[in-house]
């Protein structure tokens, strides 16, 4: 990568750390994103409802290949003391997308100084983060007559610039779940008088725990993340009470039998205890399943570089909207190791390694390069 180029980008990911958006309302992201690349590259810009891609034309009538970075935010506020720390209350960048947008723009500028054979699409995506922004962008496949496609995340715990892959299944799918009873207040003294959730609540999270212990069939999670009944006043009987679950398989059929077990439980809870049953889904991800001709693509441009690559044994827990876009056309999501001692993602400490923004720029063109 040009020095030029990579000054350029460690600048423009400092200024996207210091204005966080959160998913759904990248409205100011969109726009520094879109201006920087109309400043310093040629690239045809194209605006859709909610997100963009820019395209460089190659000079065949190769299939098309594309790259996704994804830009929102968490909400959290920041935890360290940099010169351009958050200044988005509620808003910080810590799981270093970030660092993902200006690796793209980086790969826009090399690709504005060269010619290609076949043409590029840089897909910026918004709201990774729950899980709704890939979907609908991954429309662009075919769409475009998409035939490859590639992303990367950056992951502490591991060597820095190191290249770290898996094959076939990488990130699992997973689901927000919350399950809310209504019932009836009455005086803490009468409870015979109201409709107290705490009981069905409290067997449904006992349930959850032994509805996993009992499937076979690969990693599975059920992770209670909140509970909550009535008021903490010691003068009322609850009246309410909700239950929430962060539900993960490594194949969504999985997920959605922990799902129907759930409400099916929770149904029966209710109708015994009197109470009204409502749900929600939220945060809703596919499972992400690299191919492997894309993988070997992968591994085969981090050895053209000299970069180490790193097979993960284990699937990593956390999940990624990426799984859409592998749905509809052959590609990988690869990782890029910031260091075995750097801070981990979604944590306050953090913040995106500028040092393998060069690495992340040199492995999107040299997948870019090779038709």
């Amino acid at each position: 990568m040009k020095a030029e180029n990579l000054e350029k980008i460690i600048e423009l990911r400092h200024r996207l750390h210091k204005y966080p958006e959160l998913s759904g309302k990248e409205t100011e992201t969109i726009r520094m994103l879109s201006e920087f690349l109309r400043e310093n590259t040629s690239l045809e810009i194209i605006r859709r409802d909610g997100w963009f891609y820019a395209v460089k034309n190659g000079s065949c009538g190769i299939s098309p290949i594309a790259f996704r970075s994804d830009m929102d935010a968490l909400p959290m506020d920041e935890g360290i003391d940099i010169p351009y720390a958050s200044v988005n209350p509620g808003a910080a960048h810590k799981c270093g997308h970030d660092g993902h947008s200006a690796a793209l723009c980086g790969l826009a500028l090399e690709l504005d100084q060269m010619t290609v054979r076949r043409t590029v699409y840089l897909i910026f995506q918004p709201a990774e983060e729950i899980g709704q922004g890939g979907e609908k962008c991954a429309e662009l496949i075919d769409e475009k007559g998409i035939s490859e496609i590639y992303a990367f995340h950056n992951r502490s715990g591991f060597p820095e610039k190191s290249v770290i892959f898996r094959r076939n299944l990488t990130q699992p799918a997973s689901e927000g779940l919350l399950i809310r009873f209504q019932g009836k207040t009455s005086h803490a003294s009468e409870p015979e008088l109201g409709k107290n959730p705490a009981a069905a609540l409290a067997e449904l999270l006992l349930y959850s725990q032994d509805l996993v212990a009992g499937l076979r069939d690969g990693m599975t999670l059920c992770t209670p993340v909140g509970m909550q009944c009535g008021t903490d006043d010691f003068g009322i009987s609850a009246g309410d009470g909700h239950v929430s679950f962060t539900l993960r398989a490594e194949k969504e059929p999985v997920m959605y039998r922990m799902e129907k077990a759930l409400l099916q439980r929770a149904a029966e809870l209710a109708e015994r205890e009197g109470l009204v049953l409502s749900h929600e889904i939220r945060d809703r991800f596919p499972e992400t399943a690299n191919h492997d001709c894309a993988i070997e693509r992968v591994i085969g441009a981090a050895s053209k570089l000299g970069l180490q690559c790193v097979e993960m044994r284990e699937v990593w827990r956390g999940s990624e909207d990426f799984g859409y876009y592998l749905k509809k056309c052959p590609g990988a999501i690869f990782y890029i190791g910031n260091g075995e001692s750097w801070p981990p993602i979604h944590t306050r400490t953090f913040d995106f390694n500028d040092s393998i923004l060069e690495t992340a720029v040199d492995m999107f063109l040299t997948l870019a390069s090779e038709a």
